[in-house]
């Protein structure tokens, strides 16, 4: 028996790196999962194929730092699974440079994909879930938003707004049923840092107390406890998922 068996999960950003591995350990463990792509077409019907194999699952191409089309997405989603159980916001994108040379589009593009996307999927998704009086939020930050990093100041305050917004939510919601929670990761080796120099990889890895880097299965594994009902007492909280990093 599955820990997710019976639940409608919807994760946002799943084509690749972190949002994929939670789909497919969703799926793995029983749910119905729903999620979303924008850019990345190709291997967002390849996942769709993929976890096929472990049950139903439908992909929507849909970007959430649009109010109407996170509306559509919820309506969409009900109306292909009959209901909807879990959440997690994780679609995010990075736009790295010094403060003194970062401009207002670049402040505004991260705001808006990975701060104003969980407003807009949360908002839309918390009458289904008042409703039947249950629910689980999952939004996915950073340990960038509890420290900070230079050259990051924008992604840094998304990720920091995200934790704020998990708080206030998880206290508005809860006497209805309704969790919140968020998730921090510290260095998570995906495709993204494959690019990147072997000896500048090894000397992150070589400051975290667990000496490696983390996987994105690390990162699925958590958003699988706080989707479940193992978790049915935590609310608010903020998982740091970072080998001890930021400790």
């Amino acid at each position: 028996m599955g820990l997710l068996d019976g639940k409608v999960a919807l994760i946002t950003g799943a084509s690749k790196g972190i949002g994929k591995a939670i789909a497919e350990r969703f799926a793995q463990e029983g749910a119905k999962v729903a999620f979303t792509y924008l850019s990345s077409v190709e291997r967002g019907q390849a996942l769709e194929a993929e976890l096929g194999q472990y049950g139903e699952a439908a992909g929507f191409r849909s970007d959430a730092s649009s109010g109407e089309q996170a509306e559509k997405l919820i309506e969409d989603v009900v109306a292909r699974f009959g209901h909807i159980d879990v959440v997690v916001n994780n679609a995010g994108i990075t736009r790295d440079t010094l403060l003194l040379r970062m401009s207002e589009e670049d402040f505004d593009q991260v705001i808006s994909t990975n701060l104003k996307s969980v407003f807009n999927t949360t908002k839309h998704v918390q009458r289904y879930f008042l409703k039947q009086r249950s629910g689980s939020i999952v939004n996915i930050s950073s340990i960038v938003g509890i420290k900070g990093n230079a050259g990051q100041s924008n992604y840094a305050a998304s990720k920091a707004g995200i934790i704020g917004f998990t708080k206030s939510v998880a206290l508005e919601l809860g006497s209805r049923g309704v969790r919140c929670n968020a998730i921090a990761p510290g260095f998570i080796e995906t495709e993204m840092t494959g690019v990147l120099d072997e000896k500048v990889v090894q000397s992150w890895r070589d400051a975290i107390p667990l000496k490696r880097g983390g996987q994105p299965e690390d990162v699925a594994n958590a958003c699988v406890f706080l989707a479940s009902d193992l978790s049915s007492y935590i609310s608010g909280q903020v998982l740091q998922v970072d080998g001890g990093l930021l400790t």
